[in-house]
């Protein structure tokens, strides 16, 4: 199981269905949704304000999460927080992609279905329109979001709803091999692809 500290009287809420690393950290009044995957290095400090994260939400890689006294940072449902991103006392609204190395201040509301490019800054108290595009630092809105970027992200989570899936099922600490096997097989295939490769291939 992860880090997982009470604080104040607050115990951290990991449903039996949601994935947490063992080398994520959890503090206080940190609620978590069903089917969740919370990955190795992130931090949701609920020691100031509750952290809320929906149902089939992920929280990838080294992503911090935190908030000012009595200010809440909320996931929304399927909501999907890149490698690397800062939420702070925000809202990140249903099924929005959060991209790599972004940061979202104290107050922001960013709406449903939105997706913010990898290493944007939003400005705190920016509410966001929901299907929007952002991208840059300060982060703008520069379009609408379209109906097969809507479905690639969700592709996208999809899978790592999957992946909380096979974690829990099969995730064990080893020690590492000497050598590669001879037989080693390949990864699985998937239909899931990068934005660009989405864009070009799509009809």
């Amino acid at each position: 199981m992860a880090y997982c500290y009470e604080f104040k009287g607050f115990i951290p809420v990991v449903p039996e269905d949601t994935y947490v690393h063992p080398q994520a950290v959890l503090i206080g009044n940190v609620i978590l949704g069903h089917g969740c995957y919370i990955g190795p290095g992130a931090s949701l400090r609920g020691d100031f304000g509750r952290i809320v994260i929906g149902d089939g939400a992920n929280v990838q890689d080294n992503c911090i999460i935190h908030s000012f006294p009595g200010r809440d940072a909320v996931v929304e449902s399927d909501g999907h927080i890149g490698h690397g991103a800062i939420l702070h006392g925000c809202t990140v609204g249903r099924n929005a992609l959060v991209g790599m190395n972004s940061v979202i201040m104290d107050g922001v509301e960013l709406g449903a279905e939105s997706i913010v490019g990898a290493q944007a800054f939003v400005r705190g108290e920016t509410v966001i329109p929901p299907r929007s595009m952002v991208v840059g630092s300060p982060a703008k809105v520069i379009r609408e979001v379209s109906e097969k970027e809507v479905a690639w992200k969700t592709r996208g989570t999809a899978e790592y709803q999957q992946l909380a899936r096979d974690c829990l099922a099969g995730l064990t600490p080893v020690e590492p091999l000497k050598a590669v096997e001879a037989d080693r097989p390949g990864m699985a295939a998937s239909d899931v692809v990068s934005i660009q490769e989405a864009r070009r291939t799509s009809s």
